[in-house]
């Protein structure tokens, strides 16, 4: 027993990585200066920030809900939708204080998902995929109908007209930073539990799982809920912005098209992955869009490119090449052992 216990001794459980810890600090330091920027930046940077923060919610909750969860889903473009919509009715009908509106837009966008998820969850697989995208579309439909809102062709967000423009965008600026923030550490503190070990345990067999005594249906709708409210954050946050709403652009495929490119070519099944994936997608975006289709056609092939070239994506390469990782999720078993004062480690995921 004493021969086990020093050997036992000998051997640690690390959660933590001198890359995580580094990167901790320089976030640190980047998201005071971003915090920061209304005073030495311009208007144009803050609305630039605002739209790929909303990508990156969204991806993150995406990324979150197929990439570690295993449902694909091809119509989280609803609760985009369900969350600028009811932004509106909100501010608009009710005199809610905009701003405010926001975070109760994707709370009802989430409390919406749990009906959903009754008829979606009966789906399997691409079904579940196709059944997704059907269900975006009756909302896109419903809310088309509604003349109180424009009809087909959208409505404003009026709620907004008494407060000066600066401070308005200061506000919408710091919100989408919040977002962003919210978004990152609801993940990796979800991963980094229990809980994220139940969930990857789905993704890789549900009948596994379960037999393992894992509430499989709770897990998938916690998820589902969780990604949903995501999803209803960004578009409440995104039509703060923009300020104008209609049903073909707020619940169009388009949303998860372009999550899925960035989720993609960043890394499925990572976190740092749908970041990368969204400064590529912003740089992208930025100097190539006003191309029009090419630009489009262009995205496909550069996904396609790096789907059968990089299959984990380009963060997933480079996490391999140099066992780079910025947020750590998995457990490393260190091996030390003291001899004249050097170190040996082994490490492993878990």
């Amino acid at each position: 027993m004493m021969a086990t216990a020093i050997n036992a001794a000998h051997f640690s459980i690390e959660r933590a990585t001198r890359a995580s810890r580094v990167a901790g600090i320089v976030g640190i330091a980047l998201f005071a200066a971003a915090v920061a920027l209304p005073w030495w930046g311009n208007s144009g940077w803050m609305r630039e920030v605002v739209e790929i923060s909303c990508y990156l919610v969204f991806a993150m909750m995406w990324n979150l809900l197929a990439g570690y969860g295993g449902m694909v889903s091809i119509g989280q473009q609803a609760f985009v939708g369900l969350g600028g919509y009811f932004l509106v009715i909100l501010a608009n009908k009710f005199g809610v204080n905009p701003f405010l509106s926001v975070p109760l837009a994707a709370l009802i966008a989430a409390l919406i998902a749990f009906p959903t998820s009754r008829f979606v969850f009966r789906l399997q697989g691409g079904y579940f995929a196709i059944g997704t995208w059907v269900a975006a579309e009756v909302f896109r439909l419903v809310f088309a109908n509604i003349s109180a809102l424009g009809g087909g062709s959208g409505t404003s967000l009026t709620a907004l007209a008494g407060i000066p423009k600066a401070t308005r965008e200061m506000i919408t600026y710091w919100l989408a930073l919040a977002a962003v923030v919210f978004a990152v550490g609801l993940v990796y503190g979800l991963l980094r539990s229990r809980f994220g070990l139940a969930l990857t345990a789905i993704r890789d067999s549900e009948v596994a799982a379960e037999s393992q005594g894992i509430d499989v249906k709770s897990t998938k709708l916690i998820v589902y809920v969780l990604a949903s409210f995501g999803a209803g954050l960004a578009g409440a946050l995104y039509y703060l912005s923009n300020l104008r709403i209609s049903p073909d652009v707020a619940f169009g495929v388009n949303w998860t098209a372009f999550t899925i490119f960035i989720v993609l070519i960043g890394g499925i099944g990572t976190i740092e992955g749908p970041i990368l994936g969204a400064l590529i997608f912003w740089f992208l975006n930025k100097f190539f869009s006003d191309y029009g289709s090419w630009y489009l056609i262009g995205l496909g092939l550069l996904a396609i490119v790096i789907v059968v070239k990089l299959r984990a994506g380009l963060w997933g390469a480079i996490s391999k090449r140099f066992d780079l990782h910025l947020f750590p999720v998995q457990r490393r078993l260190k091996y030390v052992k003291g001899e004249r004062g050097r170190v040996k480690r082994w490490t492993a995921p878990g």
